[in-house]
């Protein structure tokens, strides 16, 4: 319980503002929203540029306005983008290594697998589509992020997807630095649009547990979110503290129709919570340990 919790804010993701008027969009509101949420307790922050189909250098370029000047004030940050929308699956993670030429980067970001994502129809039945992730897409981000010295991020949408990840922790070939990210599908979805269509497993205390039973053994950090709705209201959140897990919160997936907050917000309940709980927040530098405990601050594969 003494351990510190690595609180993670992912600003804005696909939402618009029609969503929530906070969700941070142009450059400078992402910038100042990542400040505003490193200042409150966060100590890695995740955004998205304002248009994710921007070519390979427009890309790159945009995320180096943003974070190089904030790097420049605070060294320490933690971050990370998200692809880009590259016409091959390998063209998706190019900026990375050319973003790592221009300012730090320490961290990347994976979904290692596939699920249907969607939601209600006029008569509440599931529309959408399929998000593939392929096997060989898979290796190769793994590769690269080892090759590039990034710790990757796993989203986990549903249980197939840990166990892709506990697969190559099996054999020896994660990259130093990796998370698991628990993602629990909300009442609302991934997009929002309605009610009762979802993904994954729901905010339970027994959803919890299957994960963290599939950890057992592994010593793998990982955090807890809820996606189209409320990891707050949830028994989720709590739990996780209590069973040495992290928070990952913000508008990329908080959503609630009578609650609009703003990024800070998210991040200062966050904190709250690990308050009551007795747990402390890890700075930036205390994340990078976390993350890699074997190489301390230096970090690397």
């Amino acid at each position: 319980m003494s351990a510190p919790v690595v609180i993670e804010a992912a600003l804005n993701g696909i939402n618009t503002v029609e969503r929530n008027p906070n969700i941070p969009v142009t450059k400078e509101s992402v910038g100042t929203d990542a400040r505003r949420c490193l200042d409150a307790g966060a100590s890695i922050v995740h955004a998205h540029n304002e248009n994710y189909n921007l070519p390979l250098d427009e890309a790159v370029s945009a995320y180096v306005s943003v974070w190089g000047p904030l790097l420049e004030e605070r060294p320490d940050t933690l971050w990370y983008p998200t692809l880009t929308g590259g016409l091959h699956w390998k063209d998706r993670y190019a900026h990375f290594a050319k973003i790592a030429e221009e300012v730090p980067l320490r961290l990347g970001m994976l979904d290692p697998g596939s699920t249907n994502l969607g939601s209600p129809d006029s008569d509440g039945l599931p529309v959408g589509g399929a998000y593939v992730n392929t096997y060989d897409e898979i290796r190769f981000a793994m590769n690269l992020f080892a090759d590039l010295e990034l710790g990757p991020s796993f989203a986990i949408y549903e249980p197939g997807f840990l166990r892709t990840v506990l697969a190559y922790h099996r054999a020896g070939r994660l990259p130093a630095g990796s998370m698991v990210k628990l993602y629990f599908g909300g009442e609302w979805g991934l997009t929002a649009k309605g009610q009762g269509v979802t993904f994954g497993l729901p905010p339970s205390e027994y959803a919890l547990r299957a994960y963290v039973d599939m950890l057992d053994g592994t010593s793998l950090p990982w955090s807890v979110s809820v996606w189209g709705g409320d990891l707050m209201k949830t028994p989720v959140a709590r739990l996780a503290l209590e069973m040495g897990g992290h928070i990952h919160v913000g508008l990329e997936e908080h959503f609630d129709p009578d609650r609009k907050p703003t990024n800070v917000e998210l991040v200062e309940q966050a904190v709250e919570l690990c308050s009551s709980v007795g747990r402390p927040i890890a700075t930036p530098s205390d994340a990078l340990r976390v993350l890699f405990p074997s190489a301390g601050e230096g970090g690397g594969a």
